[in-house]
């Protein structure tokens, strides 16, 4: 059953989203009635999105409010990009008034925040199967920073089929966050190699997990739970009120690991809207 959570409490959650994928060079901007993400470098429609929209229902104020954020998009040269919550955003027909001036579902995506933390165990060292080893790391600086970042972006490549003209970025974003204080990273290595990872950001007491993947060879051996698991009972310890991530709602396999592991929906699935 879907998680009930008010509109305040969800705008809280995008808003510390949108400032873990601010982190270190993206543009945050609170508009009052929206949040807006934007790189100025990278065009990817994932980096310039609004979200929590809080716009008017009254049709012409509702236009012109439209009409004002397809100019922002136009002074950035970057496609209006709008992440929608059906059951939280207004006016309650958004999603219906966006499609109707032109916008064009990419691929809805769901929150789910951890309901049951019994289901993830019991904090301390898991018992890992024979070849296993279970790397944690954060604050590192230096050759260790370098090789763990080589060994993640390995994994991040396969497990999401990364092009390689975006490899430096991914590998430059890793490197930022194993410096910065408030992320944590998980790896799995099955003798040796690169299995599978997970990315932990804790701030103003709430947990937002990301990138968590697992290699395409090492797919169906529990790689993948071992990492979130990890990455919850941290968050966790470190006292967390929400522990919540995103996943594409058609993702039938990471959502069941997700729910295995004490995770329930917030609300509905939100399409991912692109002025096309």
């Amino acid at each position: 059953m879907p998680i009930d959570i008010d509109s305040d409490t969800m705008r809280n959650l995008l808003m510390h989203e949108a400032r873990v994928h601010a982190t270190p060079v993206r543009e945050l901007r609170d508009l009052g009635d929206a949040i807006l993400l934007h790189d100025s470098k990278d065009p990817e429609p994932f980096w310039n999105r609004l979200a929590a929209i809080r716009w008017p229902a009254e049709p012409d104020a509702f236009d012109r409010r439209l009409t004002e954020i397809i100019v922002l998009f136009a002074t950035f040269a970057r496609q209006p990009h709008i992440w929608p919550s059906p059951v939280h955003d207004t006016p309650r027909d958004l999603v219906a008034r966006l499609t109707a001036n032109g916008f064009r579902d990419m691929g809805a995506g769901t929150v789910m925040a951890l309901a049951d933390p019994s289901a993830v165990g019991r904090p301390g060292e898991p018992t890992l199967p024979p070849g296993v080893t279970l790397e944690c790391a954060a604050g590192l600086n230096g050759p260790p920073a370098d090789e763990l970042s080589r060994a993640i972006v390995e994994v991040l490549a396969n497990a999401f089929d990364v092009v390689a003209e975006r490899e430096p970025g991914v590998a430059a974003e890793t490197l930022v966050s194993l410096r910065h204080p408030w992320f944590t990273h998980y790896l799995v290595r099955f003798e040796g190699q690169p299995a599978a990872v997970a990315r932990r950001a804790t701030f103003d007491n709430l947990t937002y997990l990301s990138s968590i993947g697992t290699a395409s060879w090492a797919r169906g051996r529990g790689f993948g739970r071992i990492v979130t698991a990890a990455a919850v009972r941290d968050a966790l310890s470190a006292g967390s009120e929400w522990t919540y991530l995103g996943v594409f709602a058609d993702n039938d396999v990471a959502i069941r690991l997700y729910e295995s592991i004490g995770f329930e929906r917030i609300g509905d699935a939100g399409p991912d809207l692109l002025l096309v």
